[in-house]
């Protein structure tokens, strides 16, 4: 039996399926928004890592319409990427035969449920999971649906690179500082933790000008009840050609959004909260780059994760140095 990583809980049901959960499943009846909890089932960042000598691996998948692949990642470099099909599916990857480490990233987006992996002609002995643990919220843009799979999610390629254990909170469209999230990332051990905030607020107008910077405070207050110390980045939204300029629902442009988030952020550094971290999202791409790498205006391509994860990654390393 293999081990998963970055899943608050993994249910077997009835049937043998693998069933991955983002939040401890009792908590659904604070999380009962049905796209939010239809995301939260989502195994984005999810993977198993071990060591085997096995030749062959074999995955018995269940998924429903445009599921992201799984990617196989063999001695840190992608071996497959294995497209998922809807309903019941067996997947093949061919494995070196010999001593290697092998990682099993999850899609990234889309219904999904897994029997346990069989390896054919040899054992797993679980690989080691020392890295830093760093956990990750944000909106779609962490979730990274349009990324080209799950181990090239921006959260994915700087765990890759930096051997840390990544629990992603991406939500599409469901990054609306929810108390059951706070809540959630308030209980799990975590070295590094960052919020990337704004983009489903404006999207929504979940807040106006007189409730979102006390939101924002109240969702960091809630973590820190339980990780004082532990360094946490706030990102506000990148550039977004498609809405920058334009006034939401709730009156407020997207430059104002990121003007509250980073107010908020301000407000608790002065009072002490010296290991908080405002990241301006606008620094993260050029206009130029927006226009290139953003190919509907709110979300990166392939090409556009892999850059936010090059920008991204020396942010995080200053904050635990």
């Amino acid at each position: 039996m293999v081990r998963w990583l970055g899943a608050a809980a993994v249910v077997t049901d009835q049937s043998g399926w693998l069933n991955f959960y983002r939040i401890d499943p009792a908590d659904q009846p604070f999380a009962d928004d049905p796209d939010l909890w239809a995301k939260l089932r989502m195994p984005a960042g999810i993977r198993t890592a071990f060591r085997t000598d096995a030749p062959k691996l074999t995955l018995v998948t269940y998924a429903g319409a445009d599921c992201a692949p799984v990617d196989v990642i063999v001695d840190g470099a992608l071996a497959h990427r294995l497209p998922v099909p809807p309903g019941e599916s067996t997947l093949h990857a061919p494995l070196p035969g010999r001593p290697a480490k092998v990682e099993v990233w999850l899609p990234q987006y889309g219904d999904f449920k897994i029997r346990e992996p069989l390896l054919v002609g040899g054992d797993a002995v679980p690989a080691d999971d020392n890295g830093l643990r760093w956990i990750a919220y944000g909106s779609s843009i962490t979730q990274c649906r349009t990324a080209a799979g799950p181990s090239e999610t921006w959260p994915a390629l700087v765990a890759r690179q930096h051997g840390w254990q990544l629990t992603c909170l991406g939500l599409g469209a469901q990054c609306h500082l929810d108390p059951v999230i706070a809540r959630t990332i308030r209980r799990t051990p975590a070295e590094l933790i960052s919020l990337c905030l704004g983009i489903n607020i404006y999207g929504k107008a979940t807040f106006n000008r007189r409730s979102l910077r006390p939101h924002v405070a109240g969702f960091i207050h809630t973590i820190r009840d339980q990780q004082p110390e532990t360094p946490i980045v706030v990102t506000t939204a990148i550039r977004s050609p498609k809405v920058d300029g334009n006034r939401n629902a709730a009156g407020m442009t997207l430059a104002e959004i990121r003007g509250e988030v980073a107010e908020a952020v301000h407000a608790l550094a002065c009072v002490g909260d010296d290991n908080l971290h405002l990241v301006d999202g606008l620094l993260l791409l050029s206009t130029d780059e927006a226009e290139q790498l953003l190919p509907d205006g709110v979300h990166p391509s392939p090409d556009g994760y892999h850059l936010l994860a090059d920008r991204l990654a020396p942010i995080l390393l200053d904050a635990i140095d």
